[in-house]
């Protein structure tokens, strides 16, 4: 079996440096059938026929460079330990690369039989990474739907996932986020709209570090901290605890953004006017008062001097209002990644004053009727459904 091995990787060798089947064969000391018997078992690809020999298509290939692509010589050296069964942590400090660099080689580019040989799958690569080739959208037939749900907001990964849901037993049906990102970014492949990239939620740039308390002379001095907050909160098992900040535009302008931490259900407060800590509170205390008392737990916000009416927004609302520690904003994660989706409707740099309160209501709409990973695919509407009554959701 070992000497099989070994003559089979001869041939190998042979195919990938240009000789034909027969030739390869008188090579090693087999006949042609059982080197195309190898070759096919393998997985090689097409080779051109009668005495020319070498691969069908001879793309250019190099033995590579120490960038993010295995050069030759490493794939020599992966294939010494399959061999000798070493593990891909094991191969991957001999060749100063991490242990998925290894495993994922292994996945992509093994041969068919289950065996590894290092030109083989050097030639692989390089045809799997030949330029241009056949876009996976294209006359894809979700193309409309994709379409669809990138102009409602859908990021890429969330389309992929319900795809697979939708369509379980049907492969063709399905696509990577990775591909619709590649659609939208490269024009030149024509397979979305051009102007759909501009659905994709903003990235977020990195803050610049505020001393707040200092200036604004501690206005949170007495208030709860998130060290106050129950442990409960953080397990989500309890429905009613809110998060909470604003969103910022242009010009001052301002929206209020409240999301409850089990079920992601998101109320936008609209503040046309301006986002002083009077008007905040007005809006949170009209807008929460329309919830049932069993969904009023607590609320955490950022160290905004918005809420520094937070001792009214207690007193109205009868639950306590925690603050975050100074530049924490991941203490509020679920309301920093819901901010981060609601910049699909509310660019940053706009202003935010051009939308009105029936504006805010469809945008809270649409994304309360997104599907969310972590609720198992279910929607935060039908998520607050199980614990409300279903006006009570319009209402809010």
């Amino acid at each position: 079996m070992a000497f099989d091995r070994v003559l089979r990787g001869q041939v190998f060798d042979q195919l990938c440096s240009g000789s034909s089947l027969a030739a390869a064969g008188r090579a090693v000391g087999v006949s042609k059938t059982t080197a195309k018997r190898w070759w096919v078992q393998a997985g090689g690809m097409d080779l051109n026929k009668g005495a020319v020999g070498g691969l069908g298509d001879m793309i250019s290939v190099g033995i590579g460079g120490r960038g993010h692509r295995l050069s030759l010589a490493e794939r020599e050296t992966i294939m010494v330990g399959v061999i000798l069964k070493v593990t891909p942590a094991a191969t991957g400090r001999v060749l100063s690369r991490d242990r998925s660099v290894i495993s994922r080689e292994l996945a992509r580019n093994s041969n068919l039989d289950g065996t590894y040989h290092a030109l083989l799958a050097h030639w692989r690569a390089a045809g799997k990474a030949k330029r241009p080739k056949r876009f996976k959208l294209v006359d894809h037939p979700q193309h409309t739907m994709i379409e669809e749900a990138l102009d409602c907001g859908w990021s890429p990964r969330l389309i992929a996932d319900v795809l697979k849901i939708l369509y379980p037993d049907d492969k063709l049906m399905w696509v990577s986020h990775e591909t619709i990102y590649q659609a939208l970014y490269v024009q030149t492949r024509g397979s979305l709209r051009a102007d759909l990239h501009k659905t994709l939620s903003t990235r977020r740039a990195a803050r610049k570090p505020r001393d707040r308390e200092s200036k604004l002379g501690k206005p949170f001095r007495d208030a709860f901290t998130i060290a106050d907050r129950p442990e409960h909160v953080e397990k989500r098992k309890v429905p009613g605890h809110w998060e909470g900040d604003l969103i910022m535009g242009s010009d001052s302008s301002a929206i209020g953004t409240l999301v409850e931490r089990s079920t992601r259900f998101t109320i936008l407060l609209h503040l046309p006017a301006d986002h002083r800590a009077e008007t905040v509170a007005e809006a949170m205390i009209a807008a929460m008062n329309k919830l049932p008392e069993h969904l009023l737990a607590s609320i955490t916000w950022d160290r905004g001097t918005e809420l520094a009416g937070y001792r009214d927004i207690q007193l109205k609302l009868d639950l306590p209002v925690y603050f975050c520690d100074p530049h924490s904003p991941w203490q509020r994660g679920t309301n920093e990644n819901t901010n981060r989706l609601l910049r699909h409707w509310f660019a940053k740099g706009s202003n935010l004053r051009a939308h009105t309160a029936a504006d805010l209501q469809r945008v809270s709409r649409l994304l309360n009727d997104r599907p969310r990973p972590t609720l198992d695919y279910q929607t935060p509407a039908q998520a607050l459904a199980k614990l409300i009554d279903t006006d009570i959701i319009t209402a809010a």
